[in-house]
């Protein structure tokens, strides 16, 4: 039998971090994935374990556990300057799953979904997953949002992704940016899809919501990276409630809800201490710093990470292959786009000793 697949799934690649990050030999320092190195809060695993012992092993109501969603909206209320009610938002598993069902809801067959580029590997494959035509947004020289070229190619598009901070570049877009691409957005009709994961980790600057500037807004966010809970899949996208209401269809046939368990955790994760979350942030705040000043010293100029913790350093192709091969993991910027070719991601999200090793193994290179 000769096997015919959909041209959604046959016109998008393998994720390039997964690629990289899987390929790994067991001696490698993996500067590849964007993954927490911190243990999830005992206060949050705890909740997760009563939740378990209280039988709490269920179906959850499709949006999400009532609980949890008041907790996001306080969230929204304390952090963002945001008026969300719990029905206007739905639990998912991840900002993955969130991100995916918006494309679905919101995208028909041919429509323009602008991506910033270099970007998230997950915006431009999902909109071509949903039917629709993903296209490029190039970024300034200083990694941040081209707002009038973004301008410039909204006519006609249905959706605009922006993220801030961004992945790969670490980039804190200013209001004044945010502000523009929203109510621009807002005049021709788009839908702003504002990607939110990082926002707590930011070195000396602001996270600004693109939802304080418009109601063409869908915010995405999780528990995944502001508590290193990325393998619990716990997100959320909070919008107005006609988009909620397309968005839940998807997500009831393709995930029903999100785990039982992970919601009651998240509760306590929103709900409790958050000082292992500013603990994080200082301690990524040092390893920026390290990662900075080592490959600064050994002649790779990039701009300074603002916030998330990723350095996006200019580097030939060439060389991003010396780096891997000398048991480096990073993560080539062809996974992020079409306008990155010589250009690496690292993350600094790994012990200080593991990035002061990887500099070494990258200095003894740069010395041959």
């Amino acid at each position: 039998m000769v096997l015919k697949f959909s041209p959604r799934v046959t016109g998008i690649e393998i994720s390039g971090i997964r690629k990289i990050f899987e390929s790994a030999g067991p001696d490698s320092i993996n500067l590849g994935l964007g993954q927490p190195d911190f243990d999830t809060p005992q206060h949050i695993k705890d909740a997760a374990i009563r939740a378990i012992n209280e039988g709490k092993t269920g179906y959850t109501p499709g949006t999400g556990i009532p609980e949890l969603r008041n907790a996001i909206c306080k969230k929204f209320k304390d952090e963002n300057g945001l008026s969300y009610t719990p029905d206007q938002l739905i639990v998912t598993a991840g900002a993955s799953e969130a991100l995916h069902i918006v494309m679905q809801a919101l995208v028909d067959n041919g429509d323009r979904v602008l991506c910033p580029d270099p970007g998230f590997v997950s915006y431009a494959s999902l909109a071509t997953l949903a039917g629709g035509r993903p296209v490029s947004v190039p970024l300034t020289k200083s990694l941040h949002i081209d707002v009038e070229r973004a301008k410039a190619l909204m006519d006609g598009a249905k959706l605009m992704v922006i993220n801030s901070p961004g992945n790969p570049t670490g980039a804190v877009e200013d209001n004044e940016s945010i502000k523009a691409i929203v109510e621009y957005a807002d005049d021709k009709g788009v839908v702003v899809v504002s990607d939110e994961v990082y926002e707590h980790f930011i070195y000396g600057k602001k996270h600004w919501s693109a939802a304080a500037f418009g109601e063409n807004v869908v915010t995405i966010n999780a528990t995944s990276k502001t508590y290193a809970m990325t393998g619990w899949r716990l997100g959320y996208l909070a919008a107005p409630a006609e988009i909620v209401g397309q968005c839940l269809k998807v997500h009831q046939y393709c995930q029903a809800c999100a785990t039982s368990i992970s919601q009651y955790a998240a509760v306590a994760a929103y709900e409790g201490d958050q000082a292992p979350v500013s603990a994080m942030r200082d301690e990524y705040r040092v390893r920026r710093d390290i990662i900075w000043k080592g490959l600064s010293d050994i002649g790779l100029k990039f701009t300074v990470p603002e916030g998330a913790f990723y350095a996006f350093v200019p580097m030939k192709p060439a060389l991003t292959e010396k780096i891997i091969n000398a048991g480096v993991v990073i993560v080539p910027g062809t996974a992020f786009g079409v306008n990155a070719p010589e250009y690496a991601r690292f993350s600094y999200a790994t012990s200080r000793q593991n990035l002061n090793t990887a500099l070494e193994r990258i200095r003894k290179i740069m010395d041959e």
